[in-house]
């Protein structure tokens, strides 16, 4: 659970640190899950939201290089991290202060769906992941668009009706739970933020009224 103060915690997609599942609690109407990581520069406090491959969480009995965090049921049922197991890493990114960094693109926390890794390749010192999910959840991907599989800020290269790709850079692949990932393992995704919106508005909308000037009066 996320539990914003004063508006909408807000991420980028660009992963901070690596941390490592502890323990995984079930208290009956949800979890409660245990990470250690190394020592934040600045350091947590209760209350901080922590996005947890992806997953916006509230950070709860902070130490100096661990934290718990609530997960409801809901989450459990919309994310990986209930299928995730004690010793599994996880990629860890704090909400972005008031006037603080900004890169990758606009990431909620709030997870759309999970997917599957169908196929992880090799090309030249990159890697091409092919990540297979539902009619659903593809209808917000698009083409060269931005995603964020596993809290990471990726592009999509390809897309189809039952699947896509995105390739990974060298770094990106080092420094985030990518490279413990194989065929088969799940993963959270949150599709474009605009692209939703784009999506909600042109399905409200006759489709043959809508022009470049109707797009810019929307705000887009």
């Amino acid at each position: 659970m996320c539990r914003p103060y004063g508006g909408v915690e807000m991420f980028t997609g660009l992963i901070e640190k690596l941390g490592k599942i502890t323990n995984i609690t079930n208290r009956g109407d949800g979890y409660v899950i245990d990470i250690e990581h190394s020592a934040w520069d600045v350091p947590l406090k209760s209350g901080d939201s922590i996005a947890v491959c992806g997953a916006c969480l509230t950070a709860t009995n902070i130490s100096a290089k661990s934290f718990s965090a609530d997960m409801l049921a809901e989450t459990a049922d919309k994310t990986t991290l209930i299928k995730k197991k004690v010793g599994d890493v996880v990629n860890l990114e704090r909400a972005i202060a008031a006037g603080g960094r900004f890169g990758g693109h606009f990431v909620t926390g709030h997870v759309d769906g999970v997917g599957i890794i169908s196929e992880i390749k090799s090309l030249s010192k990159d890697y091409v992941v092919s990540v297979e999910a539902d009619k659903d959840l593809l209808a917000g991907v698009v083409l060269k668009g931005s995603i964020t599989i596993e809290g990471i800020s990726l592009t999509v290269a390809r897309v189809d009706s039952k699947s896509f790709d995105v390739h990974i850079i060298p770094t990106t692949w080092e420094e985030t739970n990518l490279s413990n990932l194989h065929k088969g393992s799940y993963v959270n995704i949150e599709t474009d933020m605009i692209g939703k919106y784009v999506k909600q508005f042109m399905e409200k909308e006759d489709s043959s009224n809508i022009t470049m000037e109707s797009l810019k009066k929307a705000g887009f």
